[in-house]
């Protein structure tokens, strides 16, 4: 049992650094303008538009829940003018670039690993590869790509989306005004803000792509080895995803910050 453990670890291990090389060989090819149009095309229809409503969705309860939780404990403490800025920090800083990240890893990375993975196992890779085609141009590339362009704009439609949410529920059950709740996001919120979730968007995009595409180029073990792959994938994504938030956070907020300078 523990030799399986061991054993397990230290594929997931060599699978990860052959996640980093094919990151590595992704910028390079990008260096060489190589790309697909018409898969890049395709996969930009399946990350945008199909994750957009559950991405929206989460969005909008999340920003709700955000605004029950922190509402009631600031109207006590005389600080419900401050709602509507703490909101928008929490999600354009953290909550929405993670969650989307999240929805992206579950939805597409998987599909990306299972997709890649049943070409793998029915050797239509090998296929590609006698045609004179490279898997990296035709499959992995028009993937990263994807969803480093999308995820920036699921994410600010996702921002956008919660902050709504969250207005409204201030408005209805606090009595907090949309002119008190606005003009408290406005103090509170600064440009970097909004690059600083663009950036993470980007970030956590080509991590979910390039993940799931490496998982599915190293399945191994016919239609079993696809679905093992897919979880991995996942799991690796998610893993990244919180591992590389904690160090972009790191970087780009050190200090002591003042968002509430304006209030």
């Amino acid at each position: 049992m523990k030799s399986d453990a061991l054993s397990s670890l230290r594929r997931w291990f060599q699978r990860l650094v052959a996640a980093l090389f094919l990151g590595g060989q992704v910028v390079t090819h990008l260096a060489g303008a190589r790309i697909h149009r018409r898969n890049t095309v395709e996969q930009l229809a399946t990350v945008g538009p199909g994750s957009l409503l559950i991405a929206l969705l989460t969005a909008a309860t999340v920003g709700m829940v955000f605004t029950i939780q922190v509402a009631r404990e600031f109207i006590n403490f005389g600080a419900s003018a401050a709602v509507g800025g703490v909101l928008a920090l929490a999600l354009v800083r953290e909550l929405t670039p993670v969650l989307t990240g999240i929805i992206l890893a579950g939805r597409v990375g998987s599909a990306f690993a299972a997709e890649i993975g049943t070409m793998v196992v029915t050797e239509q890779i090998d296929a590609l590869q006698v045609l004179k085609t490279d898997p990296i141009d035709y499959l992995v590339i028009p993937r990263v790509l994807a969803c480093c362009m999308m995820m920036p704009i699921l994410s600010v439609l996702s921002f956008v989306t919660g902050m709504s949410g969250g207005l409204i529920l201030a408005d209805r059950f606090y009595n907090i005004s949309y002119s008190v709740f606005l003009d408290s996001v406005q103090n509170f919120l600064n440009t970097w803000d909004i690059i600083s979730m663009i950036i993470k968007a980007i970030v956590f995009g080509a991590i979910v792509a390039v993940i799931g595409s490496s998982w599915g180029l190293t399945t191994t073990g016919g239609a079993k080895g696809v679905g093992q792959s897919t979880t991995t994938a996942v799991v690796t994504a998610l893993l990244m995803i919180f591992v590389s938030n904690f160090f972009l956070s790191w970087l780009m907020f050190q200090g002591v910050g003042n968002a509430a300078g304006g209030i």
